[in-house]
């Protein structure tokens, strides 16, 4: 039986690397939330922080022994997405590739519906 399909997705890159950060911090319960705001170039900008607390209402989703955690309003605006990990010329970085998204800025942070 296959798990249920999850409204974000979470790339193999992402979860290795919050796996990695939370080894360094030496904290098993540190989990990735990725949250949206208003503001930046563009209407809406992506946050990522490491967080111990679950909310009752957020959405988890696991990966590779790893925890990525996502409240409602937020999530309205990343359905169908993926949060990702890069790195590259720009540095290293948390992204979302999201569907949703009609225009982003140059920084890929920032974006409107």
């Amino acid at each position: 039986m296959s798990a249920p399909e999850m409204p974000i997705k979470f790339s193999d890159a992402a979860a290795n690397k919050v796996k990695t950060l939370i080894t360094e911090e030496e904290n098993p319960e540190l989990k990735l939330r990725v949250y949206v705001t208003g503001g930046g170039c563009s209407g809406f900008q992506y946050g990522f922080t490491f967080d111990e607390a679950v909310n009752p209402v957020d959405t988890i989703v696991e990966k590779n022994g790893v925890t990525m955690v996502i409240d409602p309003m937020s999530l309205q605006y990343l359905v169908g997405g993926e949060v990702d990990y890069t790195e590259g010329l720009e540095g290293s970085r948390f992204y979302v590739n999201n569907p949703n998204a009609t225009t982003t800025c140059g920084c890929g942070a920032s974006f409107s519906v």
